[in-house]
């Protein structure tokens, strides 16, 4: 041990060594003659009294202190037993001397067993003390000459008067001599002060960063569990809760009262009493296991427990336990009991996967908390501690055990009566378990959509730890709609039309947020999602975004094509039973959905830019710059499609479709919010002029059946090669819906897009019931009309007209009158013949009435 850079052991065996030559050289001399020097060692020389002074000096030296000190009052003097002594000469008077207090220094004389020695020493140097009083006076030099003495001082010989040496030199003592104390006592004193008070320091300093460092108490109704996560409906609703949730929370009124004093007897009895932490408790506590020899009582109060809960871990460390001090102690200042007692009572674990008393309640017993008897309440209260352990379901007889204690424990606080207590102790652990609530998910494929899609706003490591609230988007009355005609789709036009599944999208058009979304019929037996994950050919629904480019590019509604047969580099457009009927509008062609007249739009504004349009309003997947891309070859899923077709309800405004709004963390922080903002990718005016020509589709085409009694709608069915999906896209002003029918297999139906267009109106109908009745943008002004991006038309390397390619893969003559062959007869949902091409046209709406000979 160290004080001021000195070695303390050092120190005082200096002072020892000192002591012992100082009485050494004093021993025998009591007529004050200088001592024999020593024999051997180069001493065997008497040596002079002169000689003696200069080295006695020289080795007190070390411990001659600053005169910095305090000077000795007069009566210090008196008491001083230096006055007794007598081996001090006036050369010493040139030093300063410390006040030898020998009274302390007996006690440290005793330290080190050398009081005899200075005893003799005191004895004996008695008369040398008195001559040096006179003097003390004087400041000693740096360096000073033995032979020169001041002029005052007193023969060695002389003996003086105590009072005389003290009225001759009270004055100039009094303003000169310092009090210098120089114990090892008072520094080892001094430095432990030092110490204590840097420990003090530095552990107000610690305790003022954790309280600086402490998180708002006033999250904690926000709080959830690391590795939950639960989706909310935009109504608050909760659709799914996994991981460990509290699922059922109540208010602290719907609580029993026995309950909540059951708790706060066996987890806290001074629960009102207290401020946080109970230091009386604590001391009880261990006092009442070590009788009992068990865990009987808790030390941490029901606030340190929730501080635990909602801010801390189950580390053994004391900053953890400080930590859970001071954040109770806060908790306590800034909630009140009733509010700690809520928050506890419905976050408390109490074992297999019951979360709060509500939870715990229906998971042992099958009941709610207002239904429990007395020894189910003492039951449930006595978890805590050791859920597993304590468990009714895993050890019912140590559980019994545990709540016969509470039910002691709440007699011993005047809770319940003896004849109580023992009631309830007789009855025996009567169980009834069931699963925690909401682990049937509702909306189980809006949820499975939005957890898929939660990676893309929330960090891996916020995702890692969990805790996470999502709200969402979706609007369950429409959602239990669409489930309703998904349901009733396959159960009844499946049945009839050959498809075993369905999917059905619907957004708001003007902030893109997913309002309803099933992806199939039953999320048990499949839970692959065919609005997201399926990935289909759309057949013609893909022509509104190929004629929306053409519209973008500067073409009008009116421009001309003649439906004709045609190869193109080898491609050949067919329409529905290899019909042609000249020349028709690009709005007549859309109408009837002709797809020869597609093909050639799409080479007229060329692939680049129709891609580049389709991906701007919504369309991810992969598009292939191919002649059949306008037909609807590249395949895409539900949900993008839905979004582009929503681009054109927003009058060629873009917003990307989402189902979550906000994410908030365990702390109730906001981690993500959406900030969706419309991106203009297609002029206004286009946008209207393909609506208007959508509208057509509606009134006079292959949508007929989606059209709504109070309103006009927009859209376009479709169907892909050889029927195997069935399509339509359609929407009003503020909503976008899409429906798709088929089979996981890609097996072929025997159905046509009618039948998705008719489910659009059946859930449509419903959804926008009572909504306010918008109507589409007017057709623009079209003549001298620009357009908005610059088309870039293919040019083909080769195009043969009037010819088609047969089923041999020859190139032979156009026969609009082909004799029928016959074929064995097959099942419809296998037939397939080669003249017929679903993917190009709708036969249900192909009918001669509609085609113009003057084409």
């Amino acid at each position: 041990m160290r004080f001021e850079g000195l070695n303390v052991a050092e120190f005082f065996s200096n002072i020892k060594d000192t002591l012992s030559k100082v009485t050494n050289a004093i021993s025998g001399n009591s007529d004050r003659e200088p001592p024999k020097a020593a024999k051997g060692n180069k001493l065997n020389s008497p040596e002079s009294e002169a000689e003696f002074y200069t080295r006695t000096r020289d080795e007190r030296s070390e411990y001659v202190v600053s005169e910095d000190s305090a000077p000795l009052e007069e009566s210090e003097y008196l008491e001083s037993e230096y006055l007794e002594s007598e081996y001090l000469e006036p050369e010493y008077a040139r030093y300063p001397i410390v006040n030898r207090n020998w009274q302390g220094l007996k006690r440290l004389i005793a330290w080190l067993e050398i009081e005899p020695q200075v005893t003799s020493l005191q004895t004996k140097g008695k008369e040398l003390l008195r001559p040096g009083l006179s003097l003390l006076g004087t400041k000693s030099p740096q360096k000073s000459d033995s032979s020169e003495l001041p002029e005052n001082s007193a023969s060695p010989n002389t003996q003086l008067q105590i009072n005389t040496a003290l009225q001759e030199n009270s004055a100039p003592q009094e303003n000169t001599k310092k009090r210098i104390p120089r114990r090892p006592r008072f520094w080892i004193s001094l430095g432990v002060a030092s110490i204590g008070g840097g420990a003090l320091i530095y552990g107000l300093w610690i305790l003022y960063t954790l309280d600086k460092g402490l998180p708002d108490v006033n999250d904690l109704s926000a709080f959830n569990r690391d590795g939950t996560l639960t989706i909310k409906a935009a109504d608050n609703t909760i659709l799914l809760q996994s991981g460990p949730a509290t699922r059922d929370k109540l208010k602290l009124q719907e609580i029993p009262e026995l309950l909540v004093k059951a708790f706060i007897a066996i987890e806290d009895r001074r629960f009102y009493q207290h401020r946080g932490v109970d230091y009386q408790g604590i001391v009880r506590s261990i006092v009442s296991n070590l009788i009992a020899r068990d865990l009987v009582q808790g030390g941490s109060t029901i606030t340190q427990q929730l501080a635990r809960v909602v801010f801390l871990n189950q580390e053994r460390s004391i900053k953890r336990k400080v930590r859970e001090a001071l954040l109770a102690q806060k908790i306590e200042r800034e909630l009140s009991k009733d509010q700690v007692l809520e928050r506890y009572l419905n976050l408390v674990y109490l074992g297999s996967d019951a979360y709060g008393v509500a939870d715990a309640a229906l998971v042992f017993f099958s009941k709610t908390v207002d239904k429990l008897t007395l020894a189910e309440m003492a039951t449930l209260a006595g978890l805590p501690p050791a859920p597993s352990e304590y468990s009714p379901l895993v050890n019912p007889d140590i559980a019994k055990k545990r709540r016969n204690l509470v039910l002691q424990q709440m007699q011993q606080a005047n809770v319940i009566t003896e004849a109580q207590a023992m009631a309830a102790m007789a009855e025996p652990i009567a169980v009834k378990p069931s699963p925690p609530k909401r682990f049937k998910v509702v909306a189980p494929y809006f949820a499975s959509y939005i957890r898929k899609e939660l990676p893309r706003y929330v960090s891996e490591d916020a995702l890692e730890a969990g805790g996470l609230t999502v709200e969402t988007t979706v609007d369950l009355k429409w959602q239990k709609i669409a489930e309703q005609v998904v349901k009733n789709a396959i159960e009844v036009d499946g049945r009839s039309q050959g498809f075993e599944q369905a999917a059905l999208v619907s957004m708001d058009t003007k902030t893109g947020e997913v309002k309803a979304l099933v992806g199939g019929g039953n999320f048990k037996e499949s839970e692959f999602n065919r609005a997201t994950q399926a990935l289909r050919q759309p057949g013609s629904t893909f022509k509104g975004l190929v004629y929306a480019a053409a519209m973008a590019a500067g073409f009008s509604p009116y421009d001309g094509y003649e439906d004709e047969p045609i190869i193109i580099d080898g491609y050949q457009p067919n329409n529905y039973g290899k019909k042609f009927s000249g020349w028709r509008s690009i709005s007549d062609a859309l109408t009837r959905s002709v797809n020869v007249v597609a093909v050639k739009v799409l080479m007229d504004v060329g692939f680049e830019p129709a891609i580049k349009v389709a991906n701007d309003m919504g369309i991810k997947s992969k598009l292939s710059p191919i002649y059949s891309l306008a037909l609807g070859s590249s395949e895409v899923n539900l949900l993008e499609l839905t979004n582009a077709y929503g681009t054109l309800a927003a009058q060629g405004n873009f917003i990307e479709a989402h189902g979550i709004k906000r994410v908030i963390n365990q702390r109730g922080d906001v981690i993500y919010q959406a900030n969706f903002k419309p991106k203009r990718v297609l002029d206004k005016d286009s946008a209207a002029i393909t609506t208007w020509m959508l509208e057509g589709v509606v009134q006079d085409g292959t949508g007929g059946p989606a059209a709504l009694n109070d309103r006009a709608v927009a859209g376009k069915t479709g169907t892909s090669e050889n029927v195997r999906d069935l399509w339509f896209i359609g929407y009003i002003p503020q909503v976008v819906t899409g429906v798709w029918l088929g089979n996981d297999d890609n097996y072929p139906t025997w159905g046509t897009s009618g039948t998705a267009a008719y489910n659009w109106r059946d859930f449509m109908s419903q959804a926008v019931k009572g909504m306010p009745v918008e109507k589409f943008p007017k057709l623009p002004e079209l003549e001298g009309r620009k357009g908005s991006i610059k088309p870039k038309p293919v040019e083909p390397k080769r195009i043969i007209r009037g010819m088609i390619v047969n089923e041999d893969g020859a190139i032979v003559p156009y026969n609009p009158n082909p004799q029928p062959r016959y074929r064995e007869w097959q099942e419809p949902a296998y037939q397939e013949p080669a003249y017929q091409e679903p993917a190009y046209q709708e036969p249900a709406y192909q009918e001669p009435a509609y085609q113009e000979p003057g084409y």
